[in-house]
């Protein structure tokens, strides 16, 4: 007999977002189902995925009251500075490094009427933590919450949303039913296509190399983004790890932002080879720079963003609404607080005894979160722009830009605390408060 199961939210795709809104609904009392065709065991392994993620202040907020923070929190490195610079490979010191440059510092932070409740100014600007970390700890929590149903690895066969609710069919003929379809499947997203949601999309001509890298001299909390011609060329600040002989390592991550068809040269390099052109991009501060591991991992880099994030009984989340550069370390951020406003808007709906998949509540949670990623999805793409470029004039002008902030504390001020994901209409799970 062909199994009928009822819940009330049915998620499409099991990565970081999408586990982590299951666990704030379900952890709210609502039955949820989770479909991924990845098998949970594979997701797990750090040859899955070579890249780490920042996780800014309100993101940590959110994913401490869901009990997912203690899962990561060891593996998560504090960023307690960030450093900018602009320069050219090559030429002059510090890998070229112009002597103008921009300093966030985690003791500015919180002075001044819009510190946070309870924060100090010893508390970090954000954490580095390896997804592989953040995947682990989803799905330990998982595991605790017994209306929370994962189907991995599996696949939707089809779905049907009508006014009445959501019909799908699950790969081994499992029929599901529910009263929202949530599609965090991912910037390719067969929900989003399905729905027929037109995207804008731009490609940049640019890959991130991505690696962890170790160096002779500690980070000391400090993140560096180098701005190249190429791109921006970031080590992020990672725990310590052990090296053959259990030698204890400094480690960083790298997101390296290369021109696609320069691309794939630098990854046929031998380590040694690969590990010289790091070096001559970012200079000597940290050491002598290598590779921790042989695995390299690249992505091709673009912009993408739907022309709405609803439809009828669906709502879009994470990659499959957005996607951003890296230039600023804040494309999971973004997905957190998609997850933040839309479990606010689900749960706040069913106390009131509403429909949760309601055009009504499905509205409430687009306006919230559009203008915010909107705004984010034009400042990176200005800045990769700006950055992306050698011309001596433009070069002039933003290096003095960088100055001219770096003097500015009420300016820095405002950056950090929009870097940290405190301002704006800030979700309950982000303000560190039970949904």
């Amino acid at each position: 007999m062909t199994a009928e199961v009822e819940t009330e939210v049915l998620i499409a795709g099991g990565g970081m977002v999408g586990l982590s809104l299951a666990v704030a609904l379900a952890d709210a009392g609502l039955a949820v189902m989770v479909v991924d065709r990845l098998d949970p065991a594979a997701m797990k392994e750090e040859a899955f995925d070579g890249r780490s993620s920042a996780i800014a202040r309100g993101s940590q907020q959110a994913l401490s009251v869901l009990g997912l923070w203690p899962g990561m929190a060891e593996a998560a490195s504090p960023i307690l500075d960030i450093r900018i610079s602009d320069g050219h490979p090559g030429s002059e010191r510090r890998g070229g490094a112009s002597s103008l440059f921009l300093h966030f510092s985690h003791r500015d932070a919180e002075e001044g009427p819009a510190a946070d409740k309870g924060a100090s100014p010893g508390t970090p600007l954000g954490h580095i933590v390896e997804n592989t970390a953040i995947r682990r700890a989803c799905l330990a929590r998982v595991k605790t919450l017994p209306n929370l149903d994962l189907r991995a690895p599996a696949e939707l066969a089809s779905v049907e949303r009508s006014a009445a609710g959501v019909t799908a069919v699950l790969g081994d003929g499992t029929k599901v039913s529910a009263r929202l379809l949530v599609a965090a499947d991912g910037r390719g997203s067969a929900q989003r296509r399905a729905a027929g949601i037109a995207v804008t999309e731009v490609g940049y001509g640019q890959t991130g190399i991505v690696a962890t890298v170790m160096h002779e001299r500690p980070h000391n909390g400090v993140a560096h983004e180098h701005f190249l011609p190429s791109g921006p060329f970031a080590l992020l600040p990672m725990t310590d790890g052990e090296a053959a002989g259990g030698r204890r390592v400094h480690r960083s991550s790298l997101v390296w932002t290369e021109r696609t068809n320069l691309v794939p040269a630098m990854l046929a390099l031998d380590d040694p080879g690969f590990a010289a052109e790091l070096q001559r991009r970012f200079g000597d501060s940290l050491g002598q720079l290598a590779l921790w591991s042989t695995r390299r991992w690249s992505y091709p880099l673009s912009l993408l963003h739907a022309e709405r994030y609803i439809d009828q009984r669906l709502a879009l989340v994470g990659d499959a609404a957005h996607g951003i550069h890296p230039i600023a370390g804040q494309g999971l951020n973004l997905g957190l607080r998609d997850v933040a406003a839309l479990a606010e808007s689900i749960v706040d709906a069913r106390r009131l005894g509403l429909d949760i998949g309601s055009a009504a509540v499905l509205q409430r949670y687009q306006r919230w979160r559009r203008f915010d990623n909107m705004a984010l999805i034009v400042a990176t793409d200005s800045l990769n722009r700006l950055f992306s470029s050698d011309l001596p004039p433009l070069r002039l002008l933003r290096d003095l830009g960088l100055a001219a902030v770096n003097r500015l504390p009420p300016m820095k001020r405002f950056f950090m605390r929009h870097a940290m994901g405190l301002v704006g209409e800030l979700p309950r799970l982000v303000k560190g408060e039970a949904l």
